[in-house]
């Protein structure tokens, strides 16, 4: 249970824990595989693949077959997605070498699919990225997306929220608007690039464009046992404890002030972000926590022109 990574200096240390093998349901990737002709790839590249999370989720809707490499700027996370494959026993299918998503370390039209997860939302100019992975890809070959629109968590009241003041949750609405915008400023990626990516395929000129929404909810209702809810609720206690909201303090600070917020409204707004973080773990620890969850998540694909 829990987070391994938890406060390591490599990128998304604090999102590699065991609530992400929890974001998809296994009959929706079904889904997708079906959707997006899996059964005919045979080489497949997860960009940005952390620790493997998404190309072992989805490498399960490929031929068996099928080979993947996952690629990562973190050479942290190169080794342990290799030591969770072999873990699984996928050593002999599933191999990981470190590079970088805007020059990937691979020749033209080499797989039969490219996708990420949650990798677009980091990266400065997500256009270069997308053409890198058209160009690693095989004509007719699937270039497969799932990012998320961040923003709409920031309204998605729970039911204490919900009945509580108009202002906070305006307040909570502006915070996450102006650190994405900061974000962005820094050229650390758009936090709500889901929304963006049916016009950035057109414009790539990928062809069958497909958008779907992932269906997976997390529920959180009393006792909070089931396989998926006890790593959330998990995080969730973790998080309070170490005042971390969608980002650490200075991170969030530094992204507020860069979006156009000023020192002051940082700080009330903060200290809001953390009063509502530790009202839900205070109900987690009652028994009272009520929340159907869940995220806005996109899921685009298309198909690279020619054969």
């Amino acid at each position: 249970m829990g987070n391994e990574f938890k406060g390591e200096a490599a990128h998304s240390a604090d999102y590699f824990g065991d609530t992400r093998d929890h974001w998809w349901n296994r009959d929706y990737l079904a889904l997708l595989g079906e959707r997006w002709g899996l059964g005919s790839v045979r080489e497949a590249l997860d960009v940005g693949c952390g620790v493997g999370h998404w190309g072992m989720l989805l490498g399960e809707q490929l031929s068996p077959d099928a080979w993947v490499i996952g690629v990562d700027r973190e050479p942290r996370w190169v080794e342990k997605a290799a030591e969770r494959a072999a873990a699984r026993g996928l050593g002999g299918r599933y191999r990981y070498v470190q590079g970088t998503a805007e020059a990937l370390p691979f020749a033209d039209h080499s797989f039969d699919l490219v996708t990420c997860q949650t990798v677009l939302i980091h990266v400065a100019d997500p256009a270069a990225v997308l053409r890198e992975m058209i160009r690693v890809a095989r004509p007719g070959g699937i270039i497969a997306v799932c990012e998320p629109n961040n923003l709409a968590q920031a309204v998605m009241a729970d039911a204490t929220t919900f009945a509580g003041p108009v202002d906070d949750l305006v307040a909570m609405l502006r915070l996450q608007m102006v650190c994405e915008r900061g974000k962005a400023a820094l050229g650390e990626g758009n936090n709500s690039i889901g929304q963006l990516l049916p016009a950035m395929f057109a414009d790539a000129g990928l062809l069958d464009l497909k958008v779907s929404m992932n269906d997976r909810a997390v529920p959180l209702v009393p006792p909070y046992d089931a396989p998926w809810q006890r790593p959330m609720v998990e995080e969730m206690l973790d998080f309070a404890e170490r005042e971390y909201g969608l980002w650490s303090h200075d991170e969030t600070r530094r992204y507020y002030l860069a979006g156009g917020g000023g020192e002051g409204d940082f700080a009330a707004h903060w200290a809001l972000a953390l009063r509502l973080v530790r009202r839900a773990a205070d109900e987690l620890r009652a028994g009272t926590y009520r929340v159907a969850g869940g995220v806005v998540g996109y899921c685009v694909s298309g198909r690279k022109p020619g054969r």
